[in-house]
């Protein structure tokens, strides 16, 4: 777990701006902070109101970006047409864009500073630790320059702005998140009993241009299977020949999992999937995903389906079996003849809506250990769950999803010509999401995921990025949502 010096709420700040009683230039200042927001790996967010108030801090509840949780504010909105694409939005939104405009070099550098700290949770080594925490020192500092208090107290409501907010950040979720559920339960009745909705930003556009709200994720299981004949390896000109390998014996494993077009082989894994609608697929059609783009982009020859609707279809609606690695196998340079003694496969499948955990985690069992007994083998064979972590989905005509798409049409960029100011993709993600389910089953209020990164992200990979016009233009988006969602409480 983390320190709780590790712990403190970690902002990503701009320029100062002047605190003023008008509440128009209050809600410029405010998001002339919030909008410094990027998806890394760390986890970023920040405001400024007009009169600080003492930051309140919890553990984590999501590793990358942040997890915004609103309530209605008592003050009105300002500025003009929300709705319209055309002509540029005016008012406070007017400014807001304009100052974000004229700061671009210096977000960028605040962007640069903040990624410069590593970080990695998964690896509980003390280098990592200390980044940790000088990235907290760090965002500690920024605050108290904006003349905000750090202390775990109670928030309280932020005054003259159009919505209240609370900000969650974590920094261990690949490592599982450990807690987090358990602490998420513990205070629904007391930090969250005034949020009304949720907002997650860790995903990204199915485009590199066209925006997009996201309204499901695939959940995860995540297991290892283990073939062991002793501790200790074997030479393979002594006992090659002899003995039942484990390596082979797992590699056959491996293989019974999954066929060459991507169809999963452990029988009735598909029988809790739901029926294909005519309605359903009439929603992949619309999505705007130009194929090639998306081959070439991420560097692949050839998918296993040639047409958008059955990519999509693959990604969104049916699990996937991926093969991760193997612990114990040699994997260093060399010709080292060396049979592994004890060797752990790795694998995973990602979950879709109305499968459930434990039923799939029965299956795998079962069809792995009918596999083994057929091979007659003298080695032990284990299957262990992991990670069993719930597919998420939510209903797309909720109010903030409204607002969002209110928002994405508000903000044409006054630096480019911009894909904003038209109707957003709504998508989903293949990949796992466990914290917004996790809102959603506990505290039962509205979660949604706003994404900012283009298609071409790559996460997760080397040379994680995300565009400079993305980060810009997420900015102004984060702002006008706010806006919208309050104009919709009024």
């Amino acid at each position: 777990m983390l320190s709780r010096e590790e712990l403190i709420s970690s902002f990503l700040c701009g320029s100062p701006v002047a605190p003023t009683p008008s509440i128009e230039k209050t809600v410029l200042s405010l998001f002339s902070y919030l909008g410094i927001f990027v998806e890394s790996r760390l986890s970023l967010g920040g405001s400024r109101p007009q009169r600080p108030q003492p930051a309140h801090i919890l553990p984590p509840a999501l590793h990358h970006p942040w997890t915004g949780l609103i309530s209605p504010g008592t003050a009105a909105a300002a500025g003009g047409e929300m709705f319209s694409s055309s002509p540029p939005p005016s008012g406070p939104l007017e400014k807001l864009f304009q100052y974000i405009d004229l700061h671009q070099d210096e977000f960028v550098q605040t962007l640069k500073e903040w990624v410069a700290i590593e970080s990695n949770s998964v690896q509980p080594v003390l280098h990592f630790r200390q980044e940790l925490s000088r990235m907290m020192a760090v965002a500690t500092d920024k605050l108290q320059c904006l003349g905000a208090a750090v202390d775990s107290v109670d928030l309280g409501s932020q005054q003259d702005l159009p919505v209240n907010i609370k900000f969650i950040l974590e920094g261990m979720e690949e490592a599982g998140s450990v807690a987090l559920e358990e602490l998420v339960t513990k205070e629904k009745h007391r930090f969250f009993s005034s949020v009304d909705y949720i907002v997650i930003s860790d995903n990204l556009w199915i485009s590199r241009t066209k925006p997009a709200l996201t309204y499901g994720t695939r959940g995860n299981s995540y297991f290892m299977v283990e073939v062991k004949c002793r501790d200790q390896d074997f030479h393979s000109g002594t006992f090659g020949g002899i003995l039942n390998e484990p390596m082979a014996e797992l590699i056959a494993l491996l293989d019974s999992l999954v066929d060459s077009t991507g169809h999963i082989l452990i029988p009735g894994i598909y029988d809790q999937v739901a029926p294909l609608t005519e309605e359903e697929k009439k929603t992949y059609e619309t999505i705007d995903l130009d194929l090639e783009e998306y081959q070439n982009s991420s560097q692949v020859e050839k998918f296993l389906y040639g047409t958008k609707e059955e990519i999509l279809m693959h990604l969104w609606r049916y699990p996937s079996l991926s093969i991760h690695g193997i612990e114990g196998a040699f994997d260093k340079p060399g010709t080292k003849t060396v049979i592994p003694g004890r060797v752990v496969g790795k694998f995973s499948i990602r979950l879709v809506p109305h499968m459930n955990v434990s039923v799939v985690e029965k299956q795998v069992k079962q069809h792995l250990e009918a596999v083994f007994s057929k091979r007659n083998s003298s080695n032990q064979m284990s299957v262990s769950l992991a990670l069993g972590l719930q597919p998420w989905i939510t209903n797309i005509n909720d109010n903030q999803y409204l607002a969002a798409k209110a928002a994405i049409k508000t903000v044409p960029s006054f630096s480019r010509v911009s894909v904003f100011g038209i109707e957003p993709d709504m998508i989903q993600d293949g990949s796992t999401i466990p914290i917004a389910r996790i809102f959603q089953d506990i505290i039962q209020k509205s979660v949604m995921m706003l994404p900012l990164g283009a298609v071409d992200d790559g996460e997760h990979s080397q040379n994680e990025k995300i565009n400079r016009w993305n980060y810009i233009e997420g900015s102004k988006l984060f702002a006008a949502f706010f806006l919208e969602l309050a104009k919709l409480h009024e």
